[in-house]
């Protein structure tokens, strides 16, 4: 996954707020293009983050993953799957938006990794669930884990699944209504109608490995 700087139009919030937007150019200069990776014993990066505070949407800075005990979770933690939270809205309390300009997956068996996003340039958000944690070294933060979902037909060759993409129409919700099975099954169609516009294309640097660490 990856943030960068240089988009040129952003698909965030219905009414773009440019502290945010700000903030998010300021972030990705200083993170100089790099991929994201999940924060864990080895990599303390904290990865942008919208979520919305006293009413207002605001940029925060978060652990990707759980963190339980004061240690990253034992148990699969970076992805939520969406049939999950259909079965369990509870685990949906709280959310946010994850803002990337792309992300990337690996098509199996050849280990090609592809570049998946919307057009060239457009900033959008991921859906994600929330939870508070500690740090082992006592510090509480936002962890949050990304909702996936399956992919649509032209694109399920190269993988089977990919984050649950929100539209602007629908950021207000995702951040402020109550948890719900309705909620869940409004995202995913309010993710649906983006199918169309998700393109995936091979990496030009892909030498079969993973990209670059942040």
């Amino acid at each position: 996954m990856r943030c960068t700087g240089s988009f040129t139009d952003a698909e965030l919030l219905a009414e773009a707020d440019e502290a945010i937007l700000e903030g998010l150019r300021s972030w990705a200069d200083h993170n100089a293009g790099e991929t994201l990776r999940p924060t864990g014993k080895n990599l303390r990066n904290l990865n942008p983050l919208i979520m919305e505070v006293d009413g207002e949407p605001a940029l925060d800075a978060a652990w990707w993953g759980y963190l339980v005990d004061g240690q990253p979770a034992r148990f699969p933690s970076i992805n939520t799957r969406s049939e999950r939270l259909q079965d369990r809205p509870g685990n949906a309390r709280s959310r946010a938006l994850v803002p990337a300009t792309d992300w990337f997956e690996m098509q199996k068996p050849d280990r090609t990794w592809h570049e998946f996003g919307l057009e060239p340039g457009v900033l959008f958000g991921m859906a994600a669930v929330t939870q508070r944690g500690r740090t082992p070294e006592g510090e509480s933060v936002t962890c949050y884990s990304i909702v996936m979902r399956p992919t649509p037909p032209h694109l399920a060759e190269i993988h089977d699944r990919m984050p649950v993409l929100i539209p602007t129409s629908f950021a207000h919700d995702w951040l402020t209504a109550a948890a719900s099975r309705d909620l869940i099954d409004e995202a995913l169609l309010a993710a649906a109608s983006l199918d169309d516009r998700v393109r995936a294309t091979p990496r030009a640097d892909d030498k079969g490995t993973a990209p670059t660490l942040f």
